[in-house]
């Protein structure tokens, strides 16, 4: 049985952060789907269509990696692929509270899925992609928060 794990986010934009947690994750486990939840109540910064396409650019020389998107229930998304496992990535003791909360009503809607939590790496620890977004609204420099797919999409959004 392949080790399959699910990467699930907005990614609104997708961040270096949010790269650095592809990468290692695609190191532990056979698979991985990097999907990106798609909430109809609200209004995205970049489409849908710009986050899969500018993720799956940044995936290409990773073989066992996938993008993919969701509506939905993360849990429910998890048992239609048959997967067992959660990445989430950790920036700083703020975002550990809300993942535990998370991770907790997961855990009772399906314990057996479980979460592993992957902390990024320092440099990439400020790194939210709300704070990319007001930097790029507010006209300030964001090219080197997001890899380079990511920074056209952007100055589209922004046009």
């Amino acid at each position: 049985m392949s080790r399959l794990a699910i990467y699930p986010g907005s990614f609104d934009p997708p961040t270096l952060g949010h790269l650095d947690v592809v990468a290692r994750a695609a190191h532990l486990f056979d698979e991985l789907i990097v999907a990106v939840g798609v909430n109809s109540d609200k209004a995205p910064f970049l489409s849908v269509e710009d986050r899969l396409s500018s993720l799956e650019e940044c995936v290409q020389g990773m073989a066992n990696v996938r993008v993919e998107s969701f509506e939905g229930l993360l849990v429910d998304y998890a048992r239609r692929k048959d997967c067992q496992r959660i990445v989430r990535g950790l920036r700083a003791i703020s975002d550990f509270d809300y993942e535990f909360r998370v991770t907790l009503a997961n855990r009772a809607m399906a314990p057996e899925i479980e979460t592993v939590f992957l902390i990024t790496k320092e440099e990439h620890s400020f790194l939210a992609s709300s704070v990319v977004r007001e930097v790029a609204r507010l006209g300030g420099r964001y090219e080197g928060f997001v890899p380079p797919p990511v920074v056209e999409k952007i100055r589209k959004a922004l046009a």
